[in-house]
């Protein structure tokens, strides 16, 4: 009955996500069993560019270290900001998604190999709890119970919870500034002036084909069909209007006073007129 309940949990997940902290799981146990060793994970440039180890561009996103509070505290948030993403404002949109999780790894490969990091999923977890807080503005949360705030200050109470541990904040700063770079291209640079979507999901994740009905002639001339790979299409609906913390962009600064300034008059009930 447990394993049916567990299974059905498992199963439950976005798919994304599902894979994502299956691999993460996988890996460590791989690692504390002596399977694969540390050594053969981490990321080292000069490995990957003079003895061609290319799989330490991809294996240091999957290793958060062995069975420890700080492996579970690491696996907690990225289950966590992930499924909420998948689930919030990438809802019905997993290629867009999985674009996204490219984006972040080669955005983070890239800076690695400035600088000296070892292991790159913690940061890549910091950009998903950035971009998360940064589309739910108005989310009150609390720090162990202790110190409330909204969620855009989520990445900087971790930084100084990282800071109070004694942990060096460079892996969290570059997953804030990805984080930052992401949502500053898809969510703020296309509603400037002149702006435009720089991050669209390349074509590459999708696939035309021509489907033939001999049952239905309006596509006896062949209607073209398009899907993404692994993916279903997200169909926007035209009525979906969705709550204050769930639209991204931020912070509506001085709705309130323009409105008051325009003379805007809010609606009474009828038995107050």
């Amino acid at each position: 009955m447990a394993y049916h309940t567990l299974r059905q949990e498992y199963m439950l997940m976005p798919p994304v996500t599902r894979a994502y902290t299956t691999v993460c799981l996988l890996t460590s146990i791989a690692v504390q069993l002596d399977v694969v060793s540390p050594f053969q994970l981490y990321f080292n440039p000069l490995l990957i560019t003079q003895k061609f180890e290319i799989w330490r561009m991809l294996t240091p996103f999957f290793f958060f270290g062995t069975f420890s509070f700080n492996f579970l505290f690491n696996m907690i948030f990225t289950y966590r900001y992930c499924r909420m993403l998948e689930e919030g404002s990438f809802r019905g949109r997993t290629a867009d998604f999985v674009y996204m999780f490219i984006f972040g790894c080669i955005t983070t490969v890239v800076c690695a190999w400035f600088v000296n990091l070892l292991f790159l999923g913690h940061s890549l977890t910091t950009m998903f709890v950035y971009i998360w807080a940064r589309r739910n503005p108005y989310v009150r949360m609390n720090f162990f119970g202790l110190l409330p705030f909204r969620a855009p200050y989520l990445p900087w109470v971790l930084v100084a919870f990282s800071v109070l541990l004694g942990n060096s904040v460079l892996v969290d700063i570059l997953g804030i500034a990805i984080g930052h770079l992401y949502f500053f291209l898809e969510d703020v640079f296309p509603n400037q002036p002149g702006g435009r979507r720089l991050l669209a999901t390349p074509r590459i994740l999708y696939r035309n084909f021509i489907f033939f009905s001999l049952t239905k002639p309006k596509l006896l001339n062949g209607n073209l069909f398009r899907r993404k790979i692994l993916f279903d299409t997200h169909i926007e609906d035209p009525l979906y209007n969705p709550a204050p913390d769930e639209r991204p962009g931020g912070f509506d600064w001085g709705a309130a006073d323009a409105g008051a300034a325009d003379g805007v008059e809010q609606p009474r009930e009828n038995g107050n007129q």
